[in-house]
């Protein structure tokens, strides 16, 4: 399995910037923002070399858990190597975010303050279960937090299955495959229709009946994916997370478009008419208050999804990724910095012959990982 990044990458999180020199600073500007799928397994790096099962990613850093001989975690970008003194072998799983690593073990999880030269995690617990029952940042009685209050204690009662933790808000899913959410709904990114904040879990209505498998969430929005592998969305879509149409996006691809039509001399003014007509019928989403069903591609189920602070990016059964939403940094791996809010397939993997078959954002960056696709086998013909 091979892992990719695109995106932010202005402290080396998705691959190391050379050193160069005063006549060759804009090309180092450009290598903070790589809008194009770029390996992270690049030789000679180390322990970057072994094999990545799992990424987590912040701001400005990257989490890579290799689980091999002896499993251990990478840290990659602001400050690294990791500057506490941390043994991470034997690690089974691990997240990160600007503040904290935090690493379960087969008896104990550990968060470790990433801005100290501790010799101690700053929060520890022992566990009473086997490590691969542990899905952080859910731990045993609650979940790791972004933010202190480190742990956060949740009723038994919920039976949490995953959690998903967004800029202020967190999406939790049950064993049932029922959704809550709580924490700031300022964009509608809880699910309950309206604006308001919730101190504690609350079931988002809207779903009940239909089970789902997986939630992510967004700086101001959320996603999940349902038994069936169909995708909802709801929150934030100001540039267009939500693959519903933005009319802040659609503004300024006019704009691009009359500019360019400027230029050609082509457009005339009876055109013009009837194109601002088209678009008054237009319905433009800014914030979605319940959950939408956003058709991705009618040909393939969701396999995957994750969110970053304004993008979106999923995986479908048949391993192509699909990226919408905010582009600024290239994170929609398109080779373009432009922002979409309609699903986009990464035309990159299939030109490579690769299935994707994960994928995580980063608040401003996207990491999926890959693997080779398998030519079909030969049929045994018989001679004529």
């Amino acid at each position: 399995m091979r892992w990719f990044g695109f995106g932010f990458n202005a402290f080396g999180q998705i691959c190391v910037q050379e050193k160069v020199t005063k006549k060759e600073i804009g090309d180092a500007v450009r290598e903070v923002k790589l809008s194009f799928p770029t390996e992270l397994n690049v030789a000679g790096r180390g322990c970057c070399c072994l094999k990545t099962s799992k990424i987590s990613a912040s701001w400005s850093r990257r989490a890579s858990l290799h689980l091999d001989t002896d499993s251990c975690v990478c840290v990659a970008g602001h400050g690294a190597p990791c500057s506490v003194a941390v043994s991470t072998c034997g690690c089974a799983d691990a997240i990160i975010s600007e503040w904290h690593l935090t690493l379960a073990f087969p008896q104990r999880i550990e968060c470790w303050e990433l801005q100290k030269n501790d010799t101690t995690p700053s929060w520890s617990m022992e566990i009473n279960t086997q490590s691969s029952d542990v899905n952080l940042p859910l731990v045993p009685g609650g979940y790791i937090a972004s933010k202190p209050p480190i742990f956060r204690s949740l009723s038994p009662h919920l039976q949490a299955k995953s959690l998903a933790l967004g800029g202020d808000h967190a999406i939790l899913l049950t064993a049932t495959g029922a959704v809550h959410s709580w924490g700031l709904g300022s964009h509608g990114q809880l699910g309950h229709g309206g604006l308001t904040s919730e101190e504690e879990p609350r079931a988002v209505e809207a779903l009940w009946g239909v089970p789902m498998s997986s939630v992510a969430a967004g700086g101001w929005h959320s996603v999940c994916i349902s038994d069936g592998g169909d995708l909802y969305v709801w929150g934030w879509n100001e540039s267009g997370q939500l693959g519903l149409p933005s009319r802040g996006l659609r503004k300024t691809s006019q704009q691009k478009s009359a500019h360019q039509a400027e230029l050609c001399h082509d457009v005339s003014t009876s055109g013009e008419e009837q194109h601002e007509g088209e678009k008054s019928d237009e319905v433009f989403i800014s914030i979605q208050g319940f959950p939408a069903l956003l058709d991705v591609n009618p040909s393939c189920e969701i396999r995957t999804v994750s969110c970053g602070s304004r993008h979106t990016a999923a995986v479908t059964t048949t391993g192509r990724l699909y990226t919408w939403g905010w582009g600024e940094y290239g994170q929609l791996g398109h080779r373009t910095l432009n922002s979409l809010d309609e699903p986009q397939c990464v035309e990159f993997f299939s030109a490579e012959n690769l299935l994707v078959v994960d994928v995580v954002c980063g608040p401003w960056n996207t990491f999926t990982a890959a693997v080779q696709k398998e030519e079909p086998e030969l049929k045994n013909r018989s001679p004529k």
